[in-house]
């Protein structure tokens, strides 16, 4: 009679490679958004990113800053104010189109194209966040546009000006009413360029688009304008949103926007409905950039 003789296994070896549970602060979905909208920035004037990138966002900032600068150099020459702070953006206001037409597509369009968004979402951001954070990122951006060229205008009418701390004083008055109709002129255009951006991953195809919106609906404008009727020349301005932020900016400075030297867009007693408008408008973009990116996600 045989005995058979049963080897055992042999038992697991576990190996310590020196792998340690992350023991840091996690820092969560704030902190993720946060660090979209300072990236967004970034990416917006091209830093850290190549040299090539940085051409278009900083011959934009050369012309508006050489702007901004020839006018406080003439006027601290000939002691009288060429454009007011809000005259500029509304000058300036052009720039900008070109500026988020270029700029918008780098943000979404790139992530769209590449497929990256499922990464983004896998961590504790919601799809939400990514959008508001591009967006406030464009806004940003496009307001430091306007806004940063008035104050060097700020500067140098604070330090020629011949009445002490109270020119100082009155100056920083004319400045805020700037400030703030270039944070509406931020808005709006941010708003529509990202929305139109968001469509296609393709980024030539979106500027063109973001461009396309703008200056497109610029001749309705005209043709309105010309009608017989007063009430649609007053309202022409609601069909593009260029002309629609000048009609909030006259009806909100006025005092500021219109002047001897120059005349703002007629709208009568509509400023109410075009400062609705605008809402609206910056509404409506936000609502359907997040339900765009609702279905992006769910793809």
């Amino acid at each position: 009679m045989s005995t058979e003789t049963t080897t055992p296994a042999p038992a697991g070896v576990i190996h310590d490679i020196g792998y340690q549970r992350y023991a840091g602060a996690r820092l969560g979905r704030r902190y993720v958004a946060g660090s979209l909208y300072v990236h967004g920035l970034r990416t917006a004037f091209g830093f850290g990113r190549s040299a090539k990138a940085k051409i278009f966002p900083w011959l934009i900032v050369a012309i508006v800053a050489v702007v901004a600068a020839g006018l406080a150099a003439v006027r601290s020459q000939i002691g009288q104010v060429v454009l007011t702070y809000a005259q500029f953006a509304d000058a300036m206001s052009w720039l900008v189109i070109f500026f988020v037409a270029v700029v918008a597509p780098e943000l979404v369009s790139r992530d769209l194209r590449s497929g990256v968004l499922p990464l983004y979402f896998s961590r504790p951001l919601r799809r939400a966040d990514y959008a508001l954070a591009k967006l406030a990122a464009l806004v940003t951006a496009a307001w430091l546009l306007l806004g940063a060229p008035q104050l060097l205008m700020f500067a140098g009418a604070a330090f020629t000006t011949d009445k002490g701390m109270g020119g100082v004083w009155d100056e920083l008055l004319d400045l805020l009413p700037g400030l703030a109709y270039a944070a509406i002129w931020a808005l709006v255009f941010a708003s529509v360029a990202l929305l139109v951006a968001s469509l296609t991953g393709k980024r030539a195809f979106a500027a063109g688009g973001i461009v396309a919106v703008f200056l497109m609906t610029t001749p309705i404008v005209g043709v309105l304008m010309v009608m017989p009727s007063t009430t649609v020349n007053r309202l022409a301005g609601l069909a593009s949103p260029s002309s629609l932020v000048q009609g909030v900016g006259v009806w909100l400075f006025e005092e500021w926007l219109v002047t001897d030297t120059a005349a703002g867009i007629g709208i009568g007693r509509f400023g109410p409905v075009y400062g609705a408008a605008a809402l609206l408008l910056i509404a409506a973009c936000v609502g359907l950039l997040l339900a765009r990116y609702r279905k992006v996600a769910s793809a």
